[in-house]
């Protein structure tokens, strides 16, 4: 099981300033090996209940809220992440598993049986919290990311643009779903994550002064076609 708590902070800015953004980080961070000129593919399969806990805690603005996903890199991955995001406020903690493709495509399907038969302890509880309040999946949310690194302090920064997704396919290993837009093209959402505190030569580079800070679910963006505007 992987456990991170770290500081999270969302900006949206456009495509010509991520362009000199990632060469100026690029300098002074590690690139991802994966992000090559286009970065690369995030896709995420989001569970919630019959009346949209996680969803309407969000628009409601609870300060203390949490995600359930399952998340790929490609559809043709063999390895799977199940993840337990919750968030207060800034602070992010993200709990996951790896799962096997199967296992995988069972939870899709709405059998959840198998973390009983896991020794991870979140695998259990996760179960029966899934089950007590009937979580399901809601839609898949795909994008592009290119990420920068830095070991200390847990350091990422990431670029997320191309924002598509679809609530008529489930399917998180199809090779063509049938994803629609729920951004503009020059939109890109910055996201800074560190533990404890971001290192000056990093925040210079970001420039912090005149940013707009933004909540951007992409989760409950992607719910905007089935909630009518709700969000």
């Amino acid at each position: 099981m992987n456990d991170v708590s770290r500081k999270e902070l969302k900006y949206l800015i456009s495509v010509e300033e991520t362009a000199r953004l990632r060469a100026k980080l690029a300098e002074v961070m590690q690139e991802d090996p994966h992000n090559g000129r286009e970065g690369y593919l995030v896709r995420s399969l989001y569970f919630d209940t019959p009346y949209d806990k996680d969803f309407e805690e969000k628009v409601d603005g609870y300060k203390k809220r949490q995600k359930i996903r399952l998340r790929i890199y490609h559809p043709d991955d063999s390895a799977v992440k199940l993840e337990l995001k919750e968030k207060d406020g800034s602070f992010q903690r993200k709990r996951s598993l790896s799962l096997s493709r199967e296992e995988g495509m069972k939870m899709q399907s709405g059998d959840y049986g198998f973390l009983l038969e896991r020794g991870e302890a979140l695998a259990r509880w996760l179960y029966g919290y899934m089950m007590t309040r009937c979580y399901r999946p809601k839609c898949i949310v795909e994008y592009d990311r290119a990420a920068y690194l830095l070991d200390s302090n847990d350091t990422r920064v990431t670029f997320d643009q191309n924002l598509r997704a679809t609530e008529s396919s489930l399917d998180l290993f199809c090779g063509s779903l049938p994803l629609y837009p729920i951004c503009s093209p020059d939109e890109v959402t910055l996201e800074v994550k560190y533990n404890r505190f971001l290192y000056t030569h990093v925040k210079e580079v970001i420039s912090w002064s005149g940013r707009l800070q933004v909540s951007n679910s992409k989760y409950c963006r992607a719910r905007k076609v089935s909630k009518h505007g709700r969000y």
